[in-house]
């Protein structure tokens, strides 16, 4: 079975006066085609646009796939609805959610790791997204550096998440540590 689209925004451009837009990053999995149907999670309803153009390295393309780093062309309607930290993915393939169970680790303190304590408010980096959320920590008072914990994140705004997804949090403008993502809600 073919794995689903996914592509990380990193950088949006307006053309053309606004009638389109190219939407630039990686994509993480699958392959996506000119005509292809997309769907724009982040912040907000998810919504469906019409791949119009792929380019890459300059060279319009009809299929890209894992591993490039292209410009999808999108129309636009789209050119307000998409920023960075959005994917592009498969219509239906995965959801933006603002709350999430995780386990975390913290850094070193000679790295940046800090105690942590339920209602530390964080900057949580997944994907190209980084959003502020609130960490409650179960079972433990505090987490010191070198240990870990399992948490419930509440973020500020829905980001598009899986579970075993990766991400990295700062603190007080410092990289703190890193967790994976082992519950979503339904």
């Amino acid at each position: 079975m073919a794995t689903a689209f996914l592509m990380c925004v990193e950088d949006v451009f307006r053309l053309r006066q606004g009638r389109s837009v190219m939407v630039t990053g990686r994509i993480e999995r699958g392959r996506v085609r000119r005509g292809d149907e997309v769907e724009i999670v982040g912040p907000g309803d998810g919504v469906i646009a019409r791949v119009v153009d792929i380019e890459a390295c300059h060279v319009r393309v009809d299929e890209a796939r894992a591993d490039m780093n292209v410009g999808v062309l999108l129309p636009g309607t789209a050119a307000d609805l998409v920023e960075r930290g959005h994917v592009l993915a498969a219509p239906g393939s995965i959801r933006a959610h603002a709350c999430f169970t995780a386990d975390i680790t913290v850094l070193s303190e000679e790295q940046g790791g800090t105690d942590l304590m339920s209602g530390d408010r964080l900057r949580f980096h997944i994907r190209t997204a980084a959003v502020w959320g609130t960490v409650m920590l179960h079972g433990v008072d505090v987490v010191r550096p070198l240990h870990g914990a399992a948490v419930a994140v509440t973020l500020d705004e829905a980001v598009a998440l899986e579970e075993a997804q990766r991400f990295t949090f700062r603190r007080h403008g410092r990289a703190t540590g890193s967790g994976t993502v082992t519950r979503l809600p339904r």
